[in-house]
């Protein structure tokens, strides 16, 4: 669960379809064909946790190794062993390993026992039932693809299937049940010729069963108890239960290639396209009366300074009120064409949150975009999130060249600290709060906690390749020409009058972020939900535009506050359009806090510690995203407009 939230850290916000709306990808690894008989392995993951039937809420946060020892499951004879995961997959949380379950190709086993029967005291059945209360789900899989429950779309009447299966039921009194026996019931497709016949697996997907007159015989038959009471494990004392399985294989006309489009269903897509039509309609009325205000309003200030510059007082008639009305008609933002290029305060601080800025923006963007070409296929787990890990750290480049520029712009002179601070300030600053995060899932004995090996690797990577590149681009960056404003700079600034109304700090600040957090507020549902409750987000192609549309809101509306301010004389404007885009950031983490009182139900304090913390780290992240896209909209429109104008 948290595995995913940290794999969003790194991404900001991630999260396709051809025609938008249903599942496309280049798969990515050779399908893996079978004969008949031949052994299919059955691998084990994480338990996570999902939604609660009984209330529709997510009750916990933390996900856990399959083989922990309360929850009694079979191990092989020769014990578990791990199964070779990528980086991106153990940040997401996966702990795949081998299992004691047989399986072969097209051959059907009505009941088998897992292993000999197992004990629940107190201890355990109390841990259990709390999962299964919980709504915990198992996940398993087979061929690369994970088991799953099949469900029904009731609008249109077809089959899709939902990763993981429950651990138990509640019944209609809250009390538990233990699901002891699994009908696996695993699609094939037949490829080669009639004689020489191979089998590729091209869905899997489980109906878990309570039965608790299930029991090994004497003879070594097995009784799966069909039809028997539901099975409740005691907390006071010890209950014992038999872990059953029965195995059915079921031909299909489904291709390998498209095998996972059952698993990438979208429940109502009309949802999606009505949130994105109506985002677009939004955004395009937005862009185009800013556009069409300030492009008439900008030709005339423009006609006018540049005629009122043309004049001079030799040539007027000598009265005083042509003197006045020249003087009158000087007003607005041109006034400040002295101060408006001053450097701001804290201009290294600037320097190094608009370089990291322009390093995720960059990063996410080609991410999305890869994603949406197919090229992430869930095939790989945990690819999505190497392949983040990837481009983040060789577009350090990026990050280092892009604050080196702006640095020397704002006139910095401290050169070695911004060269030191731009890979160290933001990444250090994340990693220690993932750090001290990641210590509070392992002391709840989460398998969601990221190793110590792990976090190492994360660091060797930071140090080894990412910061050497972002020294790499400081140095090309502080190597390039100084970018100049049009105009000269005044020895003495300027007083600012006092702002009122909508030009005031904090207003200003929240209107400026509220419009593009509108622009993606229901694709972030989507998300969300798709986050805690451990489900795969693949409308890439939604997501693709979404942020489209909110880098183009971001820029429409932070250049609008800036001209707003500088015709109001206040010509201190770069930390206002930064801090005004990236309250973007500060609206996904309240959305993120109405989600929890909505959705969320955490019965101890360390879960809320948790979902706070990470949904606080990821609107930090998003905050610096939006904020330097704003701030370099903003810094455009002051070159631009300034450069228009002549100046004394």
């Amino acid at each position: 669960m948290f595995s995913s939230a940290r794999s969003w850290i790194f991404y900001t916000v991630l999260l396709t379809s051809s025609s938008l709306t249903s599942a496309f990808y280049l798969p990515g690894v050779a399908p893996t064909s079978y004969d008949e008989g031949q052994s299919v392995p059955l691998y084990v993951n994480h338990l996570t946790p999902g939604l609660a039937r009984q209330d529709d809420q997510i009750h916990s946060v933390f996900s856990y190794d399959y083989y922990h020892p309360a929850f009694r499951f079979c191990r092989p004879e020769d014990g578990p062993k791990d199964v070779r995961e990528s980086l991106g997959s153990i940040l997401f949380g996966d702990r795949i390993r081998t299992s004691p379950f047989e399986l072969h190709m097209a051959k059907n086993e009505t009941c088998k026992a897992v292993c000999d029967e197992v004990k629940f005291d107190g201890r355990a059945g109390k841990f259990t039932n709390r999962r299964i209360l919980q709504g915990y789900n198992i996940n398993w899989l087979v061929d690369g693809l994970p088991a799953a429950q099949a469900n029904v779309d009731t609008l249109t009447n077809t089959e899709f299937y939902t990763p993981g299966f429950d651990l138990g039921l509640v019944d209609e009194k809250g009390q538990p049940f233990l699901n002891n026996h699994f009908d696996i019931v695993i699609e094939y497709h037949r490829v080669g010729l009639p004689k020489q016949n191979k089998y590729r697996v091209v869905g899997v997907f489980v109906h878990p069963d309570t039965r608790r007159d299930s029991k090994k015989l004497p003879d070594g038959s097995v009784d799966c108890g069909e039809g028997s009471a539901p099975l409740a494990l005691s907390e006071d004392g010890e209950t014992s239960v038999t872990w059953t399985y029965g195995v059915y294989w079921r031909e299909s006309p489904t291709p390998w290639a498209t095998r996972w489009d059952k698993y990438l269903h979208v429940i109502d897509p009309q949802i999606h396209w009505l949130s994105l039509i109506n985002s677009a309609v939004f955004v395009i009325l937005l862009v185009g009366m800013v556009s069409m205000i300030l492009i008439r309003t900008l030709r005339k200030d423009i006609a006018r300074y540049n005629r009122l510059d043309a004049i001079s007082l030799d040539d007027l008639d000598g009265t005083s009120a042509a003197v006045e009305d020249g003087i009158q008609e000087d007003s607005g933002w041109k006034l400040v064409h002295g101060d408006v290029f001053r450097p701001p305060k804290y201009p290294l601080l600037l320097s190094v949150l608009a370089g990291n800025g322009a390093q995720i923006f960059v990063m996410a963007g080609v991410t999305v975009a890869i994603a949406l070409l197919g090229l992430l296929s869930p095939s790989n787990r945990g690819f999505l999130g190497t392949a983040i890990l990837i481009l983040y750290t060789f577009f350090g480049f990026i990050g280092g060249y892009v604050s080196a520029r702006t640095y020397k712009a704002l006139g910095g002179e401290a050169w070695k600290r911004n060269i030191i601070l731009t890979p160290v300030l933001i990444p250090g600053f994340v990693f220690a709060v993932f750090f001290l995060l990641n210590l509070f899932v392992w002391a709840q004995g989460s398998s969601g906690a990221v190793p110590f090996s792990t976090m190492l690797v994360l660091v060797v990577i930071w140090f080894i390749i990412s910061v050497p590149l972002s020294v790499a681009g400081s140095w090309v960056g502080f190597k390039q020409k100084t970018i100049e404003g049009p105009t000269k700079t005044n020895q003495i600034p300027r007083q600012v009058p006092p702002m009122t109304g909508t030009l005031r700090t904090i207003p200003s600040i929240l209107l400026t972020g509220i419009l593009p957090f509108a622009a993606i507020f229901l694709e972030l549902y989507f998300i969300m939900n798709s986050l805690w409750t451990s489900k795969i987000y693949y409308m890439f192609g939604f997501l693709f535009l979404c942020y489209g549309l909110m880098i183009i809101t971001c820029a429409a509306t932070t250049v609008l506050l800036v001209y707003f301010l500088l015709c109001a004389e206040n010509y201190r404007w770069h930390w206002r359009a930064f801090v005004g885009a990236g309250m973007t950031g500060g609206y996904v983490f309240i959305n993120a806090l109405l989600f929890w009182a909505t959705r969320v139900s955490f019965g101890g304090l360390t879960g809320a510690v948790l979902y706070v913390g990470y949904s606080a780290l990821i609107g930090f992240l998003v905050f610096i995203l939006t904020g330097a896209i704003g701030f370099f909209a903003s810094w455009a429109f002051v070159q631009r407009i300034y450069g228009s104008i002549k100046v004394d």
